[in-house]
């Protein structure tokens, strides 16, 4: 029988080898590659900013664009490398164990029978929300903003911003993502590979030096100038905790009524009241938020 501790070495060298193959194009099939993905992606989106730049007085190599860069490669393979794959597939061991080791019978809907593009859209909008309902938590609950601040620390936006974070968030995210393993049954993991890709490119736009703005499907899908204002460093009246929480979709913020979007300016100030207090290199942010008793107010 496998134990936890038999499960969190074994996920080392599994996901040490895929990602060797994934560098070295041995992944098959080949486009699930999401090492070569991720470049190929950011170069595009980064293209975009240098050839249509929203903020003109912008570097090309902005503020703390390395930094941020290196975020994206530790975030997506240092981080998981280390015990982020382990952590997950620990927890998603300890899901089945907890639930009787069937997740199947929890879902509350079935979309194996569906059309396959539907099972996709259906899976696609459940995560999204499960998402969108998490980073709201990182927002209301103090000791989970201590770490999301690592991410609002961004003062000037682009695409790669997008993957700074701090690496306590995929601690959080987990657990939600089994739920939404949960709730929905059937899909496959092709259509999780597309909904996870798709994920990060309209992320990646949300955070690039352009303006878009979908016009009128801005209500359904996040979009750069909706995405600066949740950065935005002064919060309109009444939005305290924050506003525009969307990841992909928007449709969760005007539901809710979360969105604002004051005006469609490329040059309000980011960050938050108290941003100069956090540190400056990545070493320095990596235990940033265990400790701090600092409210949000």
């Amino acid at each position: 029988m496998e134990t936890y501790w038999s499960v969190f070495i074994q996920s080392f060298k599994d996901f040490a080898n895929y990602t060797w193959r994934e560098i070295t194009f041995q992944v098959d099939p080949w486009y699930v590659n999401y090492f070569w993905w991720l470049i190929v992606l950011s170069l595009v989106v980064w293209g975009l900013e240098i050839a249509f730049p929203w903020r003109k007085n912008q570097s090309v190599f902005r503020k703390d664009f390395w930094l941020d860069t290196f975020y994206m490669f530790f975030n997506f393979y240092i981080f998981k490398l280390v015990i982020f794959i382990a952590f997950s597939n620990v927890t998603e061991m300890a899901f089945k164990d907890l639930l009787g080791g069937d997740l199947s019978k929890f879902a509350l809907i079935d979309i194996s029978a569906m059309n396959w593009w539907l099972q996709l859209l259906v899976f696609f909008v459940v995560t999204d929300f499960i998402q969108w309902f998490t980073h709201v938590l990182l927002h209301r609950y103090d000791w989970l903003w201590q770490f999301h601040k690592v991410h609002h620390s961004v003062e000037e936006m682009g695409f790669a911003a997008h993957l700074r974070y701090h690496w306590m968030e995929n601690v959080f995210y987990t657990p939600m993502k089994y739920i939404a393993v949960m709730l929905i049954g059937g899909f496959t993991p092709q259509q999780a590979y597309i909904v996870f890709y798709a994920a990060i490119a309209i992320g990646h736009l949300n955070h690039a030096n352009i303006h878009l703005t979908y016009g009128p499907l801005k209500y359904i899908f996040n979009n750069p100038v909706m995405h600066l204002w949740h950065h935005a460093y002064n919060l309109p009246e009444g939005k305290r905790y924050g506003l525009n929480y969307a990841i992909s979709l928007s449709i969760w913020d005007y539901l809710f009524r979360t969105s604002s979007i004051p005006k469609d300016d490329a040059d309000i100030k980011l960050g938050y009241p108290g941003v100069e207090e956090m540190p400056k290199s990545f070493f320095g942010q990596l235990f940033y938020g265990f400790g701090s008793k600092k409210s949000k107010a």
